[in-house]
């Protein structure tokens, strides 16, 4: 009995990003799961260049760049059963159409939380031996620190609150593991047993900002975490704390944040604003306890090649018959990025 033909697959998203998700390795990899053309990336579905391949589609593998999932562009692939997508949320990517279809969704989002935990774990170990601030006076005055000027500093015994036990926030738990730290943890959907397995205590939110040395924000970006670190929240931690946020802007009141940046009660390791990029005019770029990045944390360079071989894994899990081993449900995007 003849195998069966393998299904058509094809790319969509901005071709920038294919030859560092798919190395020639992977790509090999790729065309022995699915009959894929590597030449054609689909950056508009109303592409007539592009008709033929997607009316014949059962796979898509999308990325950034990928152009919105509606009724539209699903109206050219009558035949699609899977979405892999090798980047992070599919929340902006997917719409109701594609549910209700019932098409599989799988997404590369938990390779994407490993650079992002590992990101911020470096920002909280520099962040404890206040490197930013030490960086600054030492460009300026060429000094050492006297013990007086040390005498807080230090990472034994610090107190970091990570807020979501996200996939970004339970690898950063399990990073935070091997260090002198208490740590502290704020989900709504962890139990106090569950919160302990992951090695930390589990507080109200204003409870862990106002017993906090550093903060670290792990939550979804989603309408019940609009704003949630407003003014009043921010008022809790304690002077000279330290926010650092890798998840997104929208969490945090960017107006009360840039006042206690400013006054220069609090310090800040922001990899993520609102808006992005900040405007050119914004104090942020200037002020010395602030660290500013350009949205780093998530996978850039070689990083990219760990989504490209989830994506590789998930096509060949589909293709012998098997379940995606992250697929994503449309039910849990009322709580997750």
């Amino acid at each position: 009995m003849p195998s069966p033909l393998p299904p058509r697959a094809v790319f969509a998203m901005d071709p920038v990003h294919l030859p560092l998700l798919f190395p020639p390795p992977l790509l090999a990899r790729l065309k022995k799961a699915a009959d894929l053309d590597p030449s054609l990336v689909v950056r508009d579905f109303a592409d007539p260049a592009s008709a033929a391949a997607l009316s014949e589609a059962k796979v898509l593998i999308t990325g950034w760049g990928c152009p919105h999932l509606d009724a539209d562009a699903l109206a050219v692939a009558p035949g699609l059963r899977a979405v892999l997508h090798a980047a992070g949320s599919v929340r902006s990517l997917v719409g109701e159409a594609l549910w209700q279809r019932g098409i599989t969704v799988s997404s590369a989002v938990t390779g994407n939380a490993l650079p992002v935990a590992e990101y911020t774990l470096a920002m909280i170990l520099l962040a404890g031996k206040d490197a930013f601030t030490h960086r600054e006076r030492f460009r300026t005055t060429h000094a050492y620190p006297t013990h007086a000027e040390t005498a807080a500093t230090g990472n034994v015994g610090r107190r970091v609150g990570v807020i979501g036990a996200s996939r970004v926030g339970r690898r950063l738990l399990e990073l935070l593991r091997p260090f002198d730290f208490a740590v502290l943890l704020h989900d709504p959907y962890v139990s106090p047993a569950e919160a302990a397995e992951l090695g930390a205590e589990l507080l109200p939110l204003e409870d862990l900002l106002r017993h906090s040395d550093i903060v670290s924000l792990h939550a979804p970006d989603i309408p019940e975490t609009y704003r949630m670190l407003d003014g009043a929240r921010l008022a809790l931690i304690r002077d000279g704390g330290v926010l650092i946020n890798t998840s997104r802007g929208a969490l945090v009141d960017p107006e009360a944040l840039t006042g206690e940046l400013v006054s220069g009660r609090l310090h800040a390791v922001l990899d993520v604003t609102e808006p992005e990029p900040l405007p050119a005019g914004s104090p942020l770029y200037h002020l010395p306890n602030v660290f500013l990045t350009p949205h780093i944390a998530g996978s850039l360079g070689n990083e990219l090649e760990r989504l490209g071989r989830i994506v590789v894994e998930e096509l060949e899990r589909l293709v012998a018959g098997l379940p995606p081993a992250h697929q994503v449900r449309h039910a849990d995007l009322v709580r997750v990025a």
